[in-house]
């Protein structure tokens, strides 16, 4: 009989492709990952891993195995959550990697939610970008990812993960109440010369903000980068710049902002992401649903205006 926790340990080399990285995700020493898989090549009796360089490569054999143990990991977790399935309550601890805007807008909803419908039933949180939150996924660190895909930046789609959208999120562009920044005509080309505040040029936040103001026939200038929405809308209601901010975070930050809809009326998804297997884990479906409660209800801004595609727009 194969040992499962050294498959797992295979798997994750051929994912991450180096022994000190399968040693940092799985909380291991390098030598404690090399040996366990010392032994698993014993117990299978074929070679597994062949020295390269400084490092190891996986042997064909291998990367068979590897496959297999995918899908024995995932048939296990679909055990584990018909098991769950048939207990009277909702129980166990969910750990969740979120990005900033929903940990900051829906989470304390949902949590209140699931301490009313699901008391058994902990969550834990970590905040993490993207490219880190499915690596914990994948690596079992996490049970459930939140993630965001912009305006023509599809999210690579990635095998054996469950993604169920949850909610689509309008991109308002906010400027400081009372400006006058905008002109009566309220085109994007009127903050040609404004100073912005944006995400990171490297981020799908970033490089959708800076396309859309090229769309609209100008490069912005970009004053404050800084990943954090809340900064942004701080910085435009003090009346130091412009900035795209989803609805879901200018429901709670309108004041002292005059935000506006955008042309196409663009919009971010977000999402859930689980392994295959964990998807009809009754823990998975509450938290889901506690989502999708607590989102449909926050979706909607007050004051809003439209900023109009100039005339020469391609439709």
């Amino acid at each position: 009989m194969l040992n499962v926790p050294r498959l797992r340990i295979l798997l994750e080399l051929h994912r991450r492709g180096t022994l000190a990285d399968v040693a940092r995700a799985l909380s291991y020493t390098p030598s404690s990952v090399s040996q366990q898989l010392s032994l698993l090549e014993k117990e299978v009796g074929v070679r597994l891993l062949e020295p390269v360089g400084r490092g190891v490569t996986l042997t064909d054999a291998a990367v068979g195995l590897a496959a297999h143990a995918e899908v024995v990991l995932r048939q296990l977790e679909e055990a584990e959550s018909d098991l769950a399935a048939a207990q009277s309550a909702v129980r166990g601890t969910l750990r969740v990697a979120s990005f900033q805007t929903v940990v900051f807008a829906i989470v304390p909803a949902v949590l209140d939610l699931l301490a009313v419908e699901h008391p058994s039933l902990s969550v834990e949180f970590d905040q993490h970008h993207m490219g880190q939150a499915y690596d914990g996924l994948l690596s079992h660190a996490y049970d459930l990812i939140l993630g965001e895909e912009y305006p023509g930046l599809p999210e690579q789609v990635r095998p054996n993960v469950d993604r169920a959208d949850l909610a689509a999120d309008p991109l308002l562009l906010a400027v400081p109440a009372g400006s006058g920044w905008l002109s009566s005509r309220r085109e994007l080309s009127d903050l040609a010369d404004a100073p912005w505040a944006m995400d990171p040029a490297d981020t799908p936040t970033g490089t959708w903000g800076r396309s859309a103001c090229r769309a609209a026939g100008f490069e912005p200038r970009v004053t404050f980068v800084s990943p954090d929405p809340l900064m942004h809308a701080h910085l435009v209601r003090t009346g130091h710049a412009a900035a795209f901010i989803p609805a879901l975070i200018a429901v709670d930050q309108s004041d002292g902002l005059d935000l506006s809809t955008l042309p196409g009326r663009p919009q971010r998804t977000i999402y859930t992401a689980v392994r295959q297997g964990r998807g009809a884990h009754p823990a998975v479906r509450a938290f889901r649903a506690a989502l999708a409660a607590a989102s449909s209800s926050r979706m909607t801004v007050g004051s809003v205006g439209e900023i109009v595609a100039p005339e020469n727009a391609p439709e």
